[in-house]
């Protein structure tokens, strides 16, 4: 009897759809990592976000990568063409790059960053269900 249920259990388990099963989230959810750029600050720009990004995707820390450039980084990106290369460097990597189109034309760049090949967008509904669906989210 107990092997007829154990072996029922067993099954049910295997034959069932993973989008079924309440306790498994979207397979990305946990390796996908969202960085969340802000800062109009060079220093961080090359010394932490740039590096840490493009790292994440080439060692494989996370399997999906999504670089989001808002608020004052707009604007320094479409000023400064070495963060401009590595920001192509990272879309050819395989990482997903957005901005904020509200803040982009705050700053009069919506063009620039179009321009690089970025997915310019309103940003609060897909950075709100990045946060919903348990992605890691990093702001800097």
């Amino acid at each position: 009897m107990k092997i007829n249920i154990l072996f029922t259990l067993f099954f049910a388990l295997i034959l069932t759809p993973p989008a079924l099963r309440a306790q498994d989230l979207p397979s990305t959810a946990g390796d996908t990592l969202v960085v969340l750029w802000t800062s109009g600050d060079i220093d961080v720009a090359e010394k932490m976000v740039f590096m840490y990004t493009s790292n994440a995707k080439k060692a494989g820390w996370f399997k999906e990568v999504v670089f989001i450039v808002w608020g004052p980084s707009a604007k320094l990106l479409s000023e400064n063409e070495i963060l401009q290369e590595r920001v192509k460097a990272m879309q050819e990597s395989g990482i997903i790059v957005e901005a904020c189109i509200a803040c982009a034309r705050m700053y009069g760049v919506d063009g620039n960053l179009k321009a690089l090949g970025i997915d310019v967008k309103g940003m609060g509904v897909p950075l709100t269900n990045y946060l919903k669906r348990g992605y890691k989210v990093l702001s800097l």
